[in-house]
């Protein structure tokens, strides 16, 4: 099978169970599509961490199988891990070490790397990371923003096929967080996948074209981004005068919309398989004045409530 078709993660009933009998990921099966932006989603503690460790086999299943870019791990983590840059649980250096020191180890311990091209590398991760002049600074003078920004680095040292990214911009500030979103749509806009883990639903919608909902440990929603909304019905919101406010809630009711509420002059019901352009022309056929008609989708945040019937950080 074509490595395009089976896309570049996939699992099968991945699960993982611990030792005291939580089950952190719940039978998931998981599709990332090859030149996605894959947003995953979920608060802390939904399994999102727990999931990228056992993709990149730093955990061993409970049960379950895992395929990256069309190879089965982890019997071919040799052949693949080279082809995969992450960030997972914030990045671990070496303290005393400068930044720039701590590439180079990484660096030299990479059998695919060119030694001859790593002062370039290095010098280009830095800077692109906004780290040049921290960059001989030791590691444990660096701030939790540059601490992450580093782990960036690390992960952009090379080209790569995919990119998994866990909570990318923690720690950051608000000109990170920007740089840290131009470097995903960078990377994805020169064929990389990306899987960005984050509980931050403002800074996902910004960039991803797909989006996967973890809550306790089980992944409730996934596909793309532009079609969530869907998924949840979407509303046809039919402003009127309030005299004729009653005829409208029945010619929406009479077209099968559902839910259908009346406030003032403002009528609205879930649209289900009715076309929108069906719905206007019954009212205007009914003698209902039309004063405003308009289709609203639920954001991704009302989704993920909706599913899972928990709050979400979006400030943080």
């Amino acid at each position: 099978m074509s490595t395009a078709l089976v896309g570049a993660i996939v699992t099968q009933g991945l699960t993982k169970r611990f030792r005291s009998g939580q089950v952190a990921v719940d039978d998931l099966a998981l599709r990332v599509p090859r030149g996605a932006v894959y947003g995953f989603l979920g608060p802390n503690g939904s399994g999102k961490t727990t999931t990228i460790r056992m993709l990149l086999a730093l955990v061993r299943p409970t049960r379950g199988t895992v395929q990256l870019l069309g190879e089965p791990m982890p019997t071919a983590a040799a052949r693949v891990l080279p082809r995969i840059g992450a960030l997972v649980e914030g990045p671990a250096f070496q303290p005393y070490l400068s930044g720039r020191a701590n590439l180079e180890r990484l660096d030299a311990v990479d059998a695919t790397a060119d030694p001859r091209t790593r002062d370039h590398r290095l010098e280009g991760a830095l800077e692109r990371l906004g780290l040049g002049a921290a960059a001989g600074k030791p590691y444990r003078q660096y701030s939790l923003g540059m601490k992450q920004r580093l782990g960036l680095a690390a992960a952009l040292l090379h080209p790569r096929e995919l990119l998994l990214l866990d909570e990318p911009t923690n720690g950051l500030d608000p000109q990170g967080t920007r740089e840290v979103r131009h470097l995903i749509r960078e990377q994805a806009e020169a064929g990389t996948t990306v899987l960005v883990s984050s509980h931050l639903l403002a800074e996902i919608e910004q960039v991803c074209t797909h989006v996967g909902i973890m809550s306790k440990g089980r992944l409730v929603l996934s596909g793309e981004r532009s079609t969530l909304g869907d998924v949840h019905a979407a509303r046809a919101r039919v402003t009127t005068t309030v005299e004729h406010a009653t005829a409208a809630a029945e010619v929406l009711a009479g077209l099968g919309l559902s839910d259908v509420r009346v406030e003032n002059d403002v009528v609205d019901g879930v649209l289900g398989s009715v076309a929108v352009e069906k719905v206007t022309a019954a009212l205007v056929h009914a003698g209902v004045d039309v004063l405003g008609l308009a289709v609203r989708r639920p954001s991704l945040e009302q989704v993920f409530v909706e599913l899972t019937g928990e709050g979400f950080d979006v400030a943080r």
